[in-house]
């Protein structure tokens, strides 16, 4: 299974903006992007001064490229979710955000199980949730309307699971999600709407990077 490994606030710094990739930490002033908000590498600090020319190619490219870094996702992957996407009734672009975010370990992230994409990965990887009562460790696995996602009854009596409702009750849960604290379960009552969606992500650029 592949997956960036490397630091992830360099991320972050990359695409001048925070994308929240380490959940509570990134609102606290541990954030790197806080106290270097400049492009990694060694002329980062100095490139903030000098003049780009914002290409129509490179508006596209950052674009794409903050997507998948929202949602943890490599290339390879990517282009095959946009290839589906295209294959569907509807806005292409829409139709690639609702794939990604039906992904089961940004759902898993969505209902307040974990505090990040990242960690929802690690928890789904490890076994610790089942859809529709079967158990899954695939965090790529896409999930379908009234499918019902839980926790496992054998991961429950672990101590991160036994504070768990405490924890995703601080959490807001979209409108197209419905979520069940007390049997720390979720389900998926349709697909999100574009304005439920993460309005910093720009589908239309990330249309016309994939279709040059």
């Amino acid at each position: 299974m592949a997956k960036y490994r490397g630091p992830v606030c360099k991320l972050c710094r990359r695409e001048g903006e925070k994308l929240f990739l380490k959940g509570e930490r990134c609102f606290t002033p541990k954030c790197a992007f806080e106290r270097r908000g400049y492009a990694p590498g060694q002329h980062g600090k100095s490139s903030q001064f000098r003049r780009r020319r914002d290409s129509d190619y490179n508006r596209q490219l950052r674009a794409k490229q903050k997507a998948r870094r929202v949602y943890g996702i490599l290339e390879r992957q990517f282009h095959r979710y946009y290839e589906v996407s295209l294959k569907r009734r509807g806005l292409t672009g829409l139709n690639l955000l609702q794939i990604l975010e039906s992904r089961l370990d940004n759902v898993v992230f969505r209902m307040g199980y974990a505090d990040s994409r990242a960690q929802a990965r690690l928890l789904v990887t490890h076994g610790h949730f089942s859809v529709n009562g079967r158990r899954t460790d695939v965090p790529s696995m896409l999930v379908s309307v009234n499918d019902v996602i839980s926790v496992r009854e054998g991961s429950r009596k672990r101590p991160y699971f036994k504070e768990l409702a405490d924890f995703a009750e601080k959490k807001n849960v979209p409108a197209w999600l419905e979520r069940d604290l007390k049997a720390l379960s979720g389900k998926i009552l349709r697909l999100p709407e574009r304005s439920e969606i993460d309005g910093n992500l720009n589908e239309q650029l990330i249309v016309e990077y994939y279709s040059r």
